[in-house]
């Protein structure tokens, strides 16, 4: 996000399609570059299949779709929870074919990928859904699909953006995929220089990501104390909680049965965990 003041929220407002469709409607988008981002461009350059099916998230006025569309590629699918650029963007391929554009929200949208690019779609989440995130895109990849894109490695005064660092996403993607790639962007444009991160994550066909809603956990000791219970579970590989302490996400070698994860947390009544679907 060029002007990384472009959109002030505290992280308590509800960043919904109202908020979001506000700041088209303002004209607020100081993220939006005029153009692909370089980094991303670069990427796309690089990929041979053109007919692989690829979706963009948070499309905004998406010029990655369009980049794709000028170099030939024929299987795009863009999603956003605004009306306005969503608007725009069937409008301006009305007569085009290989791509379908989407009203709505992401993590209610279903299908199989073999990419989706992330472009400022992560950063305009509110942190305490980023566990929600790692399920959702590991549920719409394709066995050997891939994530790709930039993400921020830092933090910033006024969010969104929200940002993090390498050792965060690190943690966040652990095991649910495969890393191929995760550095510091040597053609970031400049107001971003030293600030992005590109990465290609792999997803991991071979474990269960889920994510669960918790109630009961009040505080970072209680955190700590589910999720060493959680993960001490045989066939449990990573447990990841998220900031407000209402969603686990957990990666399993099988499917677990939630009575076998309300179990481990019993010793506290007040515990509750259900699986979200």
């Amino acid at each position: 996000m060029e002007d990384v003041k472009c959109c002030v929220a505290s992280c308590e407002k509800s960043l919904d399609a109202a908020y979001w469709e506000a700041q088209y409607k303002a004209k607020a988008t100081g993220w939006d570059l005029g153009k692909v981002s370089p980094p991303i461009q670069t990427y796309m350059d690089t990929i041979e299949n053109k007919n692989i099916s690829i979706l963009i998230p948070g499309c905004g006025n998406s010029y990655e779709a369009e980049y794709l569309l000028e170099h030939g590629f024929t299987n795009i699918t863009v999603i956003d929870i605004a009306p306005t650029p969503v608007a725009v963007l069937k409008d301006k391929f009305k007569n085009n074919p290989n791509i379908q554009i989407i009203l709505g929200d992401f993590f209610e949208h279903q299908g199989k990928y073999d990419l989706i690019i992330e472009q400022t779609f992560f950063c305009a989440l509110p942190p305490t859904m980023r566990q929600k995130y790692v399920w959702k895109m590991h549920q719409l990849l394709a066995d050997e699909g891939k994530l790709a894109g930039l993400l921020f490695n830092r933090t910033f005064e006024v969010s969104p953006p929200f940002g993090g660092s390498k050792e965060e996403y690190e943690t966040l993607f652990a095991v649910a995929f495969d890393f191929l790639k995760m550095d510091l962007c040597p053609n970031s444009i400049a107001p971003r220089a030293n600030s992005e991160l590109f990465f290609e994550l792999k997803k991991n066909n071979k474990v269960k990501v889920n994510v669960y809603e918790l109630e009961g956990i009040t505080c970072n000791g209680s955190v700590q104390s589910v999720t060493k219970k959680l993960a001490g579970i045989d066939g449990i590989l990573n447990v990841s909680m998220s900031s407000n302490f209402a969603e686990v996400l957990i990666i399993s070698k099988n499917e677990m049965a939630i009575g076998e994860l309300q179990n481990a947390i019993s010793d506290d009544e007040k515990y509750k965990i259900e699986k979200i679907s």
